[in-house]
């Protein structure tokens, strides 16, 4: 039974999860454990562990008298996540880099390729998309697994606080498809790992600046 109930609760998380990753839930929106086990045809038991798990990810807050809500944008959890990210995200791509191969480097080209193909007529949430298709190809290889959830539990976070980053500052994508074959170019040149570290993260602190600047206008 205790297996069963981590196999629902893992259901639940994943779903709920994924809601908030597509905007059905958006931030601020008010998690009914009730609606939500009837929507799973489960107890709310397993979606209250979940909704714990979420909590701890950051991805939702619970209130005094109100209960579990949608963690709500903040602009400075935003900077937070994405300064951690840049860290950890630079880190896992330089240790994935010797175990890269040429197959992996061409798939990423040609995800690259794709967000290029965007440029004239931008869909900012099909980019962001993209986008973490074309790190994730980058950092998977990692052969630390901590980091490696670290920057999965990042892009998450992230993925709760702004649907798309590009669709604030669609002019940081022309940028961010020339810096993406920058860094791959220092990997197939077998570029210092800390090279390739610091690419990567000032690639992602790129962006966040970008949006800064954007809402001091």
């Amino acid at each position: 039974m205790p297996a069963l109930t981590e196999s629902k609760s893992q259901r639940a998380y994943e779903w709920i999860r994924d809601q908030i990753s597509a905007r059905e839930f958006g931030p601020g929106y008010r998690l009914v454990l009730g609606s939500i086990a009837r929507d799973l045809d489960m107890s709310v038991v397993p979606v209250r562990e979940a909704i714990r798990r979420l909590e701890a990810e950051g991805l939702v807050t619970f209130e005094r008298n109100v209960g579990a809500r949608v963690t709500l944008v903040d602009e400075n959890e935003y900077v937070f996540a994405m300064q951690t990210l840049g860290v950890i995200e630079g880190i896992a791509t330089a240790l994935a880099a010797p175990h890269l191969t040429e197959s992996d480097l061409d798939r990423a080209d040609k995800v690259n390729r794709r967000l290029r193909g965007l440029l004239d007529d931008f869909d900012a949430h099909r980019f962001t998309r993209l986008n973490q298709q074309f790190h994730a190809v980058l950092f998977e290889r990692c052969t630390n697994p901590h980091l490696l959830d670290l920057v999965h539990r990042g892009w998450t976070r992230l993925s709760g606080l702004r649907d798309s980053t590009f669709a604030f500052v669609p002019g940081r994508a022309h940028d961010s498809v020339r810096e993406h074959r920058e860094i791959l170019e220092l990997i197939r040149d077998g570029a210092d790992p800390l090279e390739i570290e610091l690419a990567a993260r000032q690639h992602r602190w790129r962006t966040m600046n970008t949006y800064l600047a954007s809402r001091q206008r």
